[in-house]
């Protein structure tokens, strides 16, 4: 979970630049209010403190992300009490939870207070203009109701949720993590990628459908979780690919605010189910069932041996070998208790 706060990182001063300091105060909020509900949470259920594996303090720092910079504080707080107590330890804690828990504070509060959400300040909007030529020229470039350049919604330059404007740090986190091997580039490539195409199909500018509405802090923080995506390389593919095409469903069929959230969150619903599709068929106990048949002497006492490790290790057979190479090499696969 260090690493996963550490790839944040970019992104927090990125905001903090263009929506000013009180993306602190947001942040320390959620943070706080997230770590406090689950060490509470954990004494009144009689358990094992996990504040201790930072996973509450991540949390937290994901639901300020996705947090309008004006949000009022007790209603970001409120959204960390539903993330960690609702979304998390009500399912059983760390990996037992079944959508993303700062997604859901977020849908939670989208519909409590949408007129809270729905506020989006401009960027450098703390700032005298008089003082930053910069946001002068910011605002008297983009008439109202137009888009952003690409190289403006890159570096965040764009209104928008306080962690999800600048497009920039967040890659620069998500290649950190992949490097550190915390996550795989699978979900958030084909996220991305199936958004990129479905956009084109419908004659959008695919660009700006990338760089907007929190897509990549979607496909590289949230949808990567974890405890809420498949496992299996198959099963991510199709994951991250659900996920870009539902979300580019409801951008342009639903007009719905945080379009990315539902999708993420649905998809998260849908994972166990895509995760059991993509799984291997257990097809090596007719491949030992017919080595068994044809080997004799010395090699069929090593068989038998191993059909009885796998019984005793597999009674459901779910857990297969998945090629007949595999199979055959007794001495390699049998002791090993596979």
């Amino acid at each position: 979970m260090l690493d996963v706060i550490v790839s944040l990182v970019p992104a927090l001063v990125a905001s903090v630049v263009v929506f000013g300091p009180r993306v602190l105060h947001v942040a320390a909020v959620t943070v706080a209010s997230c770590v406090l509900s689950e060490f509470l949470c954990r004494r009144v259920m009689r358990k094992e403190s996990t504040v201790g594996d930072l996973s509450a303090a991540v949390t937290g720092i994901l639901l300020a992300f996705v947090l309008p910079s004006s949000i009022p504080l007790p209603i970001a707080a409120l959204g960390s009490v539903v993330a960690i107590v609702v979304a998390k330890q009500m399912f059983g804690g760390i990996g037992r939870n079944y959508v993303n828990p700062a997604l859901a504070g977020r849908i939670v509060l989208q519909i409590l207070f949408p007129a809270e959400m729905n506020l989006r300040p401009r960027p450098y909007g703390y700032l005298p203009p008089a003082d930053v030529a910069a946001a002068a020229q910011f605002r008297q470039s983009i008439p109202a109701g137009r888009m952003p350049g690409l190289l403006d919604m890159f570096f965040g330059n764009q209104e928008g949720c306080l962690g999800a404007t600048c497009v920039f740090a967040l890659l620069v986190g998500g290649v950190y993590l992949v490097a550190r091997r915390v996550i795989s580039p699978v979900i958030p490539v084909c996220f991305l990628g199936t958004a990129a195409l479905l956009s084109l199909f419908m004659g959008r500018n695919a660009a700006q459908d990338l760089l907007s509405g929190g897509l990549v802090l979607g496909a590289v923080f949230m949808a990567t979780d974890y405890a809420t995506s498949p496992a299996t390389a198959k099963g991510k593919a199709v994951y991250g690919a659900g996920c870009g095409a539902v979300t580019m469903l409801l951008r342009v069929f639903s007009g719905l605010a945080g379009d990315v959230s539902c999708a993420i969150v649905l998809m998260n619903l849908l994972a166990p189910l895509i995760d059991s599709a993509a799984r291997p068929s257990a097809h090596g106990k007719k491949v030992l069932q017919k080595r068994t048949e044809t080997c004799g002497g010395a090699d069929s006492r090593r068989a038998d041996l191993f059909n009885m490790r796998f019984a005793a290790s597999n009674p459901d057979g779910r857990t297969a070998v998945t090629n007949e190479s595999e199979a055959h090499d007794f001495s390699k696969v049998g002791m090993s208790g596979r």
